[in-house]
C-alpha cells in the first residue's frame, strides 16, 4: 500500500505541475487508469481538457498518441489495416492509430458513428480486429476522449453503447480568479508540459492496477453498488437504467478511489462519491423528466439517500 501511495502522489504532483486548481478532475483520471476504465471529458474549449491528458501522458513512460477526430478520419486510420507487400508476396497488418498505450481521442463527437464504432472493441477488449485477424494493444491502455458540449453543427451525438464503455465523465469547469491568476504566472514565460519528466513507468501502472483490484470489497458493498444500479432501472424518471458493465465499473472505481484515500478496503462513502461520475452519463431522462428540468445527477442524488447505507468495519 505505501509503494501504491507513493507512486500515485509522485504522478499527482507531476500534473499539479501544470494543471492549476484541478485535482478532482486529476483524480477521477487516476481512478480510471488503475480501474482499467476510460474517461470522457466534455467542457466549453479553453478549459484544460487536452493539457490534462497531454500532462498524464508526459508523467508516464508509455506511447502516447493524439488522434484528432474529424468528419474525414476513417476505421481503418484508427484500427488498421491490411496491405499486400509484393516484396514478401503476403499481406501485412498495418497498425493504426489506436496501437497505443495512452489514447487521447480529441473531440470524438466530431467524427462520422462509423469511426466512433471503430473504438467499441479496442474499449472493451483491449485488441483491434482486423480482416478477421485479432490484434491485442499493448497494455495498460486507456482512452482519454474530449469533447465539447455548446457546439452541434458538425458534430456526431456519441450513441449509448459507445458512453456506456466509458468507465467515468469529467468536466473541468471554470477555474477561480486566483487559480486563473496562478495560470496566467505559471504560463508567463513558457508552459510548463514542455519540461514535464515521466515519473512512473508501464510496469509501475500495472503494478497499481493490480493492487487497486485487490482493494477489499464486501458482500454488503457489493450489495449495495447492485441496490443503486437496480434502482436506475427501476425509476419514473428514466427511460433507460445502468447496466451491469456500469455496477463493475462502479466497483472498480470505489476500489482504486479507496486506494487514493490509502486504504485497502472500500466503504460505503466511497462508493458514493464515485456514483454520479460513473453512472449518471449512462442514464437516459424520460422527456417527461427532462421538461421538469430533471437530471441525472439529482436521480442519482435521490436514490443515494433512499437507499439504506451498510456498515461497513476494517
Amino acid at each position: 500500500m505505501e509503494k501504491a501511495s507513493l507512486l500515485l502522489k509522485k504522478i499527482q504532483e507531476n500534473i499539479e505541475c501544470v494543471m492549476v486548481g484541478k485535482r478532482e478532475a486529476i483524480h477521477l483520471m487516476l481512478i480510471a487508469l488503475l480501474g482499467r476504465g476510460h474517461v470522457l471529458i466534455e467542457d466549453v474549449p479553453g478549459v484544460g481538457k487536452t493539457m490534462m491528458v497531454s500532462s498524464l501522458a508526459k508523467s508516464l513512460n508509455l506511447s502516447f498518441r493524439r488522434i484528432q477526430f474529424t468528419p474525414d478520419v476513417l476505421p481503418s486510420d484508427i484500427t488498421g489495416f491490411s496491405m499486400y507487400n509484393f516484396k514478401k508476396g503476403q499481406m501485412e497488418f498495418q497498425p493504426g492509430m489506436i496501437m497505443h498505450q495512452i489514447i487521447l481521442a480529441d473531440e470524438i463527437n466530431r467524427t462520422s458513428p462509423k469511426t466512433q464504432s471503430s473504438l467499441l472493441e479496442v474499449m472493451e477488449e483491449a485488441q483491434v480486429t482486423v480482416d478477421g485477424i485479432t490484434y491485442p494493444v499493448p497494455a495498460p491502455f486507456i482512452v482519454l476522449a474530449t469533447q465539447n458540449p455548446v457546439e452541434y453543427i458538425g458534430t456526431f451525438p456519441l450513441p449509448e453503447a459507445q458512453l456506456d464503455r466509458f468507465m467515468l465523465k469529467v468536466t473541468m469547469g471554470y477555474p477561480s480568479q486566483r487559480e486563473e491568476m496562478q495560470i496566467l504566472s505559471r504560463f508567463q514565460t513558457q508552459n510548463p508540459l514542455d519540461t514535464l519528466q515521466p515519473v512512473a513507468s508501464g510496469g509501475d501502472i500495472l503494478f497499481l492496477q493490480k493492487t487497486a483490484a485487490e482493494v477489499k470489497t464486501a458482500q454488503a458493498i457489493k450489495e449495495y453498488i447492485a441496490g443503486i444500479v437496480s434502482m436506475t432501472r427501476d425509476h419514473p424518471d428514466l427511460s433507460l437504467g445502468a447496466s451491469p458493465r456500469g455496477s463493475l465499473y462502479l466497483m472498480r472505481a470505489s476500489q482504486a478511489y479507496a486506494l487514493l484515500q490509502g486504504r485497502n478496503y472500500v466503504i460505503p462513502d466511497d462508493v458514493q462519491k464515485m456514483t454520479v461520475p460513473v453512472l449518471a452519463h449512462r442514464l437516459m431522462l424520460k422527456p417527461e423528466a427532462r421538461l421538469k428540468e430533471q437530471t441525472a445527477e439529482r436521480v442519482l442524488q435521490s436514490i443515494l439517500h433512499t437507499l439504506y447505507v451498510p456498515v461497513i468495519s476494517s
